[in-house]
């Protein structure tokens, strides 16, 4: 009984520093809350996040809405609508931009005419929002446009469970922070990088001109953005420069039976191979689209609270893995627009800087980090 209370008081209060803590909200700003109501637990988080908020802020709004399918899939009309504001909605819905933007199809000019819209209507947007979907919204451009043109702060939480409040979100933010920033400091300085892990994963890449970005929990700042559990430094690999083999072991939310094995050349998986219904799902992804096989991203996790290998929220988190990701790279320093992102977590890498003169420098070894002089 007493272990139980101890459980309640400890995740109510990793539910209020969402709000004191991540977000740092303010009496008058407005934050939305949404979810998709994937199952009842998520919903009923979502519900307890909303009653939470209450006591900081008088202005909170809730939207659910059906499942979305997929990670990086646009969420539907009714959450642009209360999250933009009815101004902005009006006039995207009224130039016809709200299909193509759903569908991720905008051409050029159609992406400078809504973002002058957005611009000329930001005030009307909210100030936060907490994206408690299963299917996550980081990498859509519903949350792209939020955080550069309205300056909303941006909590992205999918798949995230009760667990995870008593776990990863009880870390210590300013150490995290850090450590977070640091490590992407580092890592700003190479050029090139390889990642090669115990189970046959090997896989190299350029990310000349692109910058590692530090997640770190803090959200406090306009137009800032964070998973919710955080901790990770991520960046988008220069498209068609990836190449090797990736060995996964572990789908979003489960080890699978059998390994599947990725092949990449040249910045794409070109073979999936694998006696797993897992393979089956990614061969059907990558022939919905090319770029669904895009090397889209590199992560190493930074969160020392972080565990849980059953649930890729909290296992891409966890301190001395990395993670790499297909699809979607878009919203974070890339040029590959596709409905879909999955990420992938690997464990006990070793991961080394490659710099512009050739030289190599371990960062981590066999899922230990190795300290860098500056």
């Amino acid at each position: 009984m007493i272990n139980s209370q101890s459980a309640v008081k400890q995740a109510n209060m990793a539910i209020d520093n969402i709000f004191r803590t991540n977000l740092g909200v303010k009496k008058k700003e407005k934050v939305l809350v949404f979810t998709d109501g994937h199952n009842s637990k998520l919903k009923k988080i979502a519900k307890d996040i909303e009653a939470a908020g209450r006591k900081f802020t008088d202005r909170i709004g809730y939207v659910e809405y059906h499942p979305t399918g997929g990670h990086g899939v646009e969420p539907p009309e009714e959450v642009w609508r209360e999250a933009f504001g009815e101004d902005i909605y009006v006039e995207l819905k009224r130039n016809k931009f709200i299909k193509p933007l759903l569908a991720k199809k905008t051409s050029q000019s159609q992406n400078s005419k809504i973002e002058k819209i957005i611009s000329a209507h930001r005030k009307g947007a909210v100030d936060a929002v907490i994206a408690l979907s299963y299917y996550s919204t980081s990498h859509t451009k519903f949350r792209d446009l939020l955080n550069r043109l309205c300056r909303v702060r941006y909590a992205s939480m999918p798949l995230f469970d009760r667990e995870m409040l008593e776990g990863a979100m009880m870390v210590n933010y300013k150490k995290m922070f850090e450590r977070t920033t640091n490590i992407a400091r580092a890592v700003n300085k190479c050029e090139g990088m390889e990642i090669e892990t115990p189970n046959g994963t090997f896989l190299t890449f350029s990310k000349k001109n692109r910058e590692a970005k530090a997640d770190t929990g803090i959200i406090t700042r306009p137009s800032s953005f964070s998973n919710l559990p955080a901790g990770e430094v991520f960046l988008a690999p220069l498209e068609g420069t990836a190449s090797g083999r990736l060995v996964i072991e572990w789908a979003p939310t489960r080890r699978l039976k059998k390994p599947v094995t990725l092949t990449v050349v040249s910045g794409m998986v070109t073979e999936v191979e694998g006696k797993e219904a897992f393979a089956g799902y990614l061969k059907e992804k990558l022939s919905e689209s090319r770029d669904n096989g895009n090397i889209a991203e590199l992560g190493i996790g930074t969160n020392d609270k972080a565990s849980r290998p059953d649930n890729i929220l909290e296992s891409e988190k966890i301190f001395g893995t990395v993670h790499v990701a297909l699809g979607d790279n878009s919203t974070f320093g890339g040029k590959v627009r596709t409905p879909f992102h999955q990420d992938f977590v690997f464990f006990n890498p070793t991961v080394r800087l490659v710099y512009r003169t050739g030289k190599r420098k371990t960062l981590i070894k066999n899922g230990r980090h190795i300290r860098i002089a500056p």
